[in-house]
């Protein structure tokens, strides 16, 4: 990998601390700048996705830094196949994947950020939000599920609680897979044709789908009002699925390297030991 591996993806799919300037049309869902093709992306995905188990038991080793993945995505965005495709071969013991669904009563009773903090992986750990606290800016802010006010206080309230974790150690990691209107649809479609699918399908789906201008310009919000350089965003094209797993996994990798993970050194006296 060169010396600044992700300085192209940094330029093409990370939004700037701020964010002022930046809008969600500057990436194209269907955008495959950084590899050559298909071929070459999939193998990048195989080198690098072995080099993160690798890491990832360093990591574990070590016990200085834990990891949150977050992945956020519209309907059929491939929230679930990117965690398997990237961390699918880790360690099943370093990776810890929540999936959050609608808020349960007892969830309600607290704030909003509760249950979330509670899934925040331990240092040694990868953790992995599928949805996340973002919910709470996004479907809130559509859905009118709080005061407006509210979820305006949410943006910097989000900012503080991630510059908790990273202040303790956690590497923080935001991915928005962005797919195109056009290619939900054929996603829809598919789950429709395809009985083995038909358990993916839900109605509701449909119904969010209607509010698409809607998501984007909450997403568009939430991304730039919340990319720091703590916790970056990323916004990685997801039409094509091989593309999407080859991005996040090459940033995923470069980051763990970024940390200059070491073993923890033997203790003392252990060349005296002698098993018998």
């Amino acid at each position: 990998m060169p010396k600044d591996p992700l300085a192209d993806l940094a330029k093409a799919y990370r939004v700037p601390p701020g964010g002022a300037r930046w809008r969600l049309g500057d990436v194209a869902p269907d955008d495959k700048r950084a590899f050559a093709d298909r071929e070459s992306a999939e193998k990048g995905l195989a080198d690098d996705i072995a080099i993160i188990d690798r890491l990832q038991e360093v990591l574990y080793a070590q016990q200085r830094h834990a990891v949150l993945v977050v992945l956020q995505a519209m309907d059929t965005g491939g929230k679930d196949s990117t965690v398997r495709s990237v961390f699918g071969v880790v360690d099943p013991l370093g990776v810890r994947c929540t999936s959050f669904k609608k808020p349960t009563s007892d969830e309600l009773a607290h704030d909003y950020l509760w249950r979330v903090h509670a899934h925040a992986p331990p240092r040694g750990v990868i953790g992995i939000f599928n949805r996340s606290h973002y919910e709470d800016v996004l479907v809130a802010r559509i859905h009118a599920l709080a005061p407006k006010q509210e979820i305006e206080a949410r943006y910097e309230q989000i900012n503080a609680f991630e510059r908790h974790l990273a202040a303790n150690g956690t590497i923080i990691l935001k991915f928005f897979l962005h797919i195109s209107k056009k290619e939900q649809a054929e996603r829809l479609a598919d789950r429709l044709k395809d009985p083995t699918k038909h358990w993916k399908f839900n109605a509701g789906d449909l119904d969010e789908r209607k509010r698409w201008r809607d998501y984007m310009k909450a997403y568009e919000l939430a991304v730039t009002r919340c990319s720091t350089d703590a916790a970056p965003w990323w916004v990685i094209p997801a039409d094509r699925k091989w593309y999407r797993n080859a991005v996040v996994a090459r940033i995923v990798r470069a980051t763990l390297e970024g940390l200059h993970l070491r073993y923890p050194p033997a203790p003392e006296g252990i060349e005296k030991f002698r098993i018998v």
